[in-house]
């Protein structure tokens, strides 16, 4: 894979580790944003902060993780942000994100709702965001490992297969296929049997 064994170690993950890296965390926003803002405003700002990560992951995966290379370097760097995962689909340990990448992202993205949220509202809005961030992480890897009994985790999956093995420019909505629809890049037909990860 890299020719740095440190490199790769430190890029390989277990899928529970965002669970109980994140898990602890984001339980100690919502009940210090309860405590602080009270529950009709907590619940309300952890709704805005899951659909803001719904829109969050809809973008970054769409216009960072396929982002057209110019060149050699930013190829590398695409790649190696997602495209190692596109490669290598059935690898367990590249499903979810690493802390070396996603700590310093939900560090970044908690300063940014203390910014921008008045008085104590950012805590109840990050738990939101967290959670919907856990609850995308969780659901890629069990769309990739998993066997989904219900109608609805299999078409998340046949979704998200397509986008993995028939045509990467569209379907990038994993948890929130909705917004698909909504900026047209659903893409159309079913994923076959043939195309599964396992």
């Amino acid at each position: 894979m890299f020719k740095s064994r440190l490199l790769n170690s430190l890029i390989r993950t277990h899928p529970v580790v965002p669970l109980v890296l994140y898990g602890p965390v984001i339980l100690a926003l919502a009940a210090c944003g309860v405590q602080r803002a009270g529950v009709v405003v907590a619940i309300a700002l952890m709704v805005a902060g899951y659909l803001t990560w719904t829109l969050t992951e809809y973008w970054v995966h769409r216009a960072v993780f396929h982002l057209q290379p110019r060149g050699p370097r930013s190829e590398s760097i695409v790649w190696a942000i997602h495209g190692v995962h596109h490669d290598y689909p059935n690898d367990p340990r590249r499903i979810v994100a690493s802390p070396v990448a996603s700590v310093p992202i939900g560090a970044a993205a908690a300063a940014l709702c203390w910014l921008l949220l008045p008085g104590a509202w950012w805590l109840p809005f990050a738990a939101g965001w967290g959670g919907g961030y856990l609850a995308y992480d969780l659901l890629h890897a069990y769309l990739h490992v998993g066997r989904p009994r219900t109608a609805l985790v299999r078409w998340l999956r046949a979704r998200h297969l397509r986008h993995h093995f028939a045509d990467a420019r569209g379907d990038f909505g994993v948890s929130a296929p909705y917004w698909d629809y909504v900026f047209r890049t659903s893409l159309p037909g079913r994923a076959r049997a043939r195309d599964e990860v396992r």
